[in-house]
């Protein structure tokens, strides 16, 4: 499993977009973006299509 940084921005409650970053450990980077997804989703009720994935990249091992 590698470490992924996502990075991105999600439409707050108040009508403004709030950028993020994120590590997480996944076996790729799809599974990477699923993760960010799902947690964000979760804890702050962000519909997938207000979520705005900019870049994944890989931490080196």
């Amino acid at each position: 499993m590698g470490e992924f940084d996502v990075a991105g921005s999600f439409r707050a409650r108040r009508g403004y977009w709030q950028p993020f970053v994120m590590a997480r450990s996944a076996s790729n980077e799809a599974a990477a973006r699923e993760k960010v997804l799902s947690e964000l989703g979760s804890c702050h009720g962000v519909k997938r299509a207000l979520v705005r994935i900019e870049t994944v990249t890989e931490r080196p091992a």
